[in-house]
């Protein structure tokens, strides 16, 4: 989402943001759970939405924005699953910014926080029944704009104001419960309006956060008094909230998956923003590894890797499958892969992508095992006249 100057922009909706990151290669470390400290929900119930879903042979889906779900694209993203073979769509219930893309019961908590981008859920997720388009709601954790100004003391301060980054974002802290709980609840909300699975995206710290840990004022909450270094508390809570959120949602039959930095794989974990590629594997029933080419300076020996995406892909597979071939129950692979041209690239390190760039990209994978994706394209237009099962 550095070894050998490795760059990566990793969370989708960064796709046109550049950001150089020099890490080492730290030695592995022990990660400290406080999950088991929290209360045990037991479930004596399987909550029934009233839709059916089969799960697709594989998931071959797409990114869908809250105004395109609630808007005229709609209709042409539906005839572009039945025309083809993509199956799925990643609709965003929770936004980069904090907001719901519809505005929820009056009763519900978070009804101050949304949006009417999607005004009939109920008729957008018939309509998919209807198509068997397999529903995924990806809701936005610790980027949090709207909770961060909102509630300050569960984010990171300034002096005395709401730390934001150079593109003007601001983030919420993932030591703290109440910000899990918070996200936990609104992902409850999804599965009960019928999304078959929950994706978690920005499940991390800001980037850099290890040159800032020292300089913002923030709560590190129940993991303050734990004798260890701050990285390995940050790995700590990442991958705490995981583990807490599955067993949260268990009640509601949902799987949970989980975007994650492309890099983390190719590292025993990434120091600043607290992701471990195994450790958050482990409790999620899908890893989505944002492994856009463009994103990729030159490491696996690939100087110019948006100019290969077949390579730098199949590279990239080689190596996930063997991290995951660590584990004892590995997750299943769906990585997010390039539908977009990188023109914001200097002249000679990009090319246009089309239809042969991305079947380029599916049939690297393919060919190491891995037969679930996820496209990417910002506006959700999507190459026309692609074979998806190359």
């Amino acid at each position: 989402m550095l070894v050998s100057a490795l760059f990566i922009s990793a969370d989708p909706s960064e796709a046109k943001e550049q950001e150089n990151k020099e890490t080492g290669q730290n030695p592995q470390r022990e990660h400290v759970s406080l999950v088991k400290t929290l209360p045990e929900k037991v479930s004596r119930f399987q909550f029934d939405s009233g839709y059916h879903f089969q799960y697709p042979d594989a998931v071959r889906g797409i990114y869908v924005t809250g105004h395109s779900a609630g808007g005229e694209k709609f209709n042409k993203l539906v005839k572009l699953m039945d025309d083809t073979d993509l199956n799925a769509m990643v609709i965003d219930i929770k936004d980069d910014w904090g907001n719901l893309t519809y505005i929820p019961e009056d009763k519900s908590p978070y009804n101050d926080i949304g949006k009417s981008y999607i005004k009939d859920p109920k008729n957008v997720l018939k309509t998919m029944e209807e198509k068997q388009i397999y529903p995924i709601a990806r809701v936005v954790v610790f980027k949090d704009s709207v909770l961060a100004n909102k509630k300050p003391e569960w984010s990171y301060k300034e002096g005395n104001t709401v730390w934001k980054n150079g593109r003007g974002e601001s983030f919420v802290n993932p030591f703290l419960k109440e910000v899990w709980d918070y996200n936990i609840g609104i992902a409850i909300e999804a599965a009960k309006m019928g999304f078959q699975e929950i994706q978690f995206d920005y499940v991390r710290f800001p980037e850099g956060f290890e040159h800032r840990d020292s300089s913002l004022k923030y709560s590190m909450g129940d993991y303050e008094d734990l004798k260890i270094e701050n990285v390995k508390k940050r790995v700590s809570a990442v991958t705490d909230f995981v583990e807490y959120a599955r067993k949260q949602l268990e009640p509601y039959g949902v799987k949970v998956s989980v975007d994650i930095f492309g890099y983390t794989a190719t590292l025993p974990e990434a120091p600043g923003i607290g992701q471990n590629f195994s450790k958050i594997s482990e409790h999620v029933d899908v890893i989505s590894s944002m492994i856009y080419p463009s994103h990729w300076t030159s490491y696996f020996s690939i100087a110019k890797p948006d100019l290969e995406p077949y390579k730098l892909v199949s590279e990239y597979a080689k190596l996930e499958n063997r991290k995951l071939g660590e584990l004892d129950s590995p997750p299943v692979s769906r990585p997010w892969l390039q539908d977009f041209t990188a023109s914001y690239l200097e002249a000679g390190n990009y090319k246009k992508y089309g239809r042969t760039e991305v079947e380029a990209q599916i049939k690297a994978l393919n060919e190491q095992g891995i037969n679930e994706f996820l496209l990417w394209n910002a506006g959700n237009s999507y190459t026309q006249n692609v074979d998806y099962t190359p």
